[in-house]
């Protein structure tokens, strides 16, 4: 497929754009809605009446941003976010034109097992800055590219491509708010307005005022016919001119250019087929591009774009530590690690920007320090965790290193999709969740975070710590700030003891992702206990040995990255308790025991950990209530003794 050579106008040289270039953009956008209904009809799968009428819209965000294929894999650049990512035969298309990938893959790999053409935008394909499918996410998506433009002093802009069908979403309120309260005056969202989706016009599925909604907000609005190149450029070189956040409405037509797709929801998505794509083809103006390109055929898919998760350049400082004396909360060894480390390197020229997320519990989650010394690299999203999870995530994809604290059953369990998206796109993101497990007594069962080692247990990159005390919690931190990809530190809200043999501390050592740390000896048994447990675990393994059982026991602070080592070594006492404060059908516990039968080790072996919703009172009365008193966990392995004689 050979295009004329593509009109770029990201530096909005004309007034208005001339006649002979917009000639030109519209036989390029016949030949691009031609390769989007081919793509669909060749997979026989996908939303070609959408792309049809988001072409243009395409056209004119990619043409408007400074992101070239030389460039698009670079930090200093414009970012084009696609929300309605359904609509990715119009995204390749549009690539295609701008010489970002081959046209003819796009059409023999759409949506094809194994190619980088899928059904819904990803990262792996150049010029696509973030994946997108699950509607109401992409507004998100431009803030946090936004704020880390703006955290790395680069003045580029943010395009984001939008349907009208997602607008009633709540997290796109939320990224709207966002976005006008930061003044992150480069953001320039434009939105499909063909009244149409899967269930019929928007107004019968859902009403949503698109205009007031966004005016509302702090928007300025500019209607557009989106159908119109001309008027797409003026509209685009207003947004740029304009000194706060725009919103393009560009009214379009679905299925635009095909008479039997136009404004029809049956094809929102429903390949054309047979003569109906032949019809297609001519009304566009088209040879038989599905043809075309099979003459192309390459024998391996094309290749998808590396993905790896950005690294950072910071001075992680000295790590502190805690000494028996020293009675704290990890959280606040967390904020006291994240606060130097900041002030380290706030502002400083070859370092990354650290930026701090916050849904208004910077006081509980301990941000309040690294806000006071770094004042601008503190992000205050106000109760907005839908939000807040994407915008983080993007902004770590975007350069900087991205930072959010919040509780266990509103940073993950209550954001699950929008982390499950961060996993997705390979994101760099460090989400530190406080008061998990039962250590929120007071706040009952809404509030206990008991899940959240099985929910991340369902991605695939994402790394989870549960540290064991404050020494172990201070050398995480640096450890996830320098590392790159995904990383979740867990932690409750009690102070702990810190963890000492001999009046020493034990874990005032590097930190080590995947090992468990031994913190007592003992031969005649094993406990396996997460993050905090482990204090408990002690104390109960105090108890055991007045009575002659000898126990070991181990700081399990990486409970999904199982230490085979320290589980053998567990299983040849013949004993094994897993101890923790989480849903006992889906921990650590099971976890580990499982790896120990595939394993083939063999020993007496039990869970013990939350077996239902807890009670609302002070922490320890509810740990005593459900069974992980240090007497208890003692009592238990006593049973478990006596099974394994």
């Amino acid at each position: 497929m050979v295009f004329d050579k593509a009109v770029k106008m990201n530096s909005f040289q004309w007034k208005k754009l001339p006649p002979a270039e917009e000639r030109q953009l519209d036989k390029a956008a016949q030949v691009c809605k031609g390769l989007a209904v081919a793509m669909v009809a060749r997979a026989n799968s996908g939303h070609p009446a959408g792309a049809l009428s988001s072409m243009k819209m395409y056209m004119a965000a990619y043409g408007a941003a400074n992101v070239t294929p030389q460039n698009c894999d670079s930090l200093d650049r414009d970012f084009v976010v696609i929300s309605h990512g359904h609509t990715s035969a119009a995204a390749y298309a549009t690539l295609a034109y701008y010489g970002f990938v081959d046209a003819f893959d796009a059409v023999n790999e759409f949506r094809r097992t194994g190619s980088r053409f899928q059904g819904h935008v990803e990262r792996m394909v150049p010029g696509v800055d973030w994946g997108s499918g699950c509607l109401g996410q992409g507004l998100s998506a431009g803030a946090g590219f936004a704020l880390a433009q703006k955290a790395r002093g680069y003045d580029g802009r943010v395009y984001v491509l939008m349907g009208d069908g997602e607008q009633p979403k709540g997290q796109i309120a939320e990224a709207r708010r966002l976005i006008a309260a930061r003044k992150l005056t480069n953001v320039t969202a434009l939105i499909d307005v063909n009244d149409i989706q899967i269930s019929g016009r928007c107004g019968d599925v859902m009403p949503a005022h698109i205009k007031e909604l966004w005016e509302a907000d702090g928007w300025q609005t500019i209607l557009c016919d989106g159908d119109s190149f001309a008027a797409l450029y003026a509209a685009l070189k207003t947004a740029r001119a304009a000194g706060r956040p725009v919103a393009v409405l560009c009214r379009t037509t679905m299925g635009k250019g095909v008479s039997f797709m136009e404004d029809k929801p049956d094809y929102h998505g429903k390949a054309a087929s047979g003569d109906l794509y032949r019809q297609a083809m001519k009304e566009l103006g088209q040879p038989d591009l599905v043809a075309l390109a099979a003459e192309h055929k390459k024998a391996k898919f094309s290749a998808a774009r590396a993905l790896e998760p950005l690294g950072a350049a910071l001075d992680l400082g000295a790590p502190k530590v805690y000494g028996p004396a020293d009675t704290t909360d990890n959280r606040s060894a967390f904020g006291s690690a994240l606060a130097e480390v900041g002030q380290l390197n706030y502002k400083k020229a070859g370092r990354t920007p650290v930026l701090v997320f916050d849904c208004d519990l910077a006081g509980s989650v301990k941000t309040g320090e690294f806000a006071k010394k770094c004042p601008d690299s503190f992000i205050q999203c106000g109760i907005q965790e839908n939000n807040t999870a994407t915008a983080a995530g993007a902004a770590s994809a975007g350069g900087v290193v991205s930072v959010w604290a919040d509780f266990g059953v509103f940073g993950l369990a209550e954001a699950y999709n929008q982390q499950r998206m961060n996993d997705v796109n390979h994101a760099n993101e460090k989400l530190v969740l406080t008061h998990v497990g039962l250590d929120v007594g007071e706040d009952g069962m809404t509030h206990q975070c008991i899940d959240y080692v099985s929910l991340m247990s369902n991605f695939f990159n994402w790394k989870l710590v549960v540290p064991a005390d404050p020494n172990q919690t201070d050398r995480a931190t640096r450890w996830a700030l320098k590392t790159p990809g995904n990383i979740c530190l867990a932690m409750g809200r009690s102070k702990l003891p810190t963890l000492c043999a001999n009046g020493k501390p034990l874990l005032a050592r590097d930190f080590t992702y995947g090992e468990a740390v031994k913190v007592r000896e003992g031969k005649d048994a094993a406990i396996l206990a997460l993050g905090a447990m482990a204090g408990r675990a002690v104390q109960a393994a105090g108890l055991l040995a007045e009575k002659g059982v000898e126990t070991s026991v181990y700081a399990v602070s990486c409970p999904l990255e199982i230490d085979e080592s320290a589980l053998t070594e567990a299983f040849q006492t013949g004993t094994v308790l897993t101890v923790e404060d989480h849903n006992v059908n889906s921990g650590m516990g099971s976890l580990w025991l499982a790896r120990a039968e595939e394993l083939g080790l063999r020993a007496a072996a039990r869970r013990l950990g939350v077996h239902r919703y807890g009670d609302s009172g002070p922490s320890e009365e509810v740990y005593a209530a459900m069974g992980l008193s240090a007497d208890a966990i003692a009592a238990a392995l006593e049973d478990l003794k006596k099974v394994a004689r």
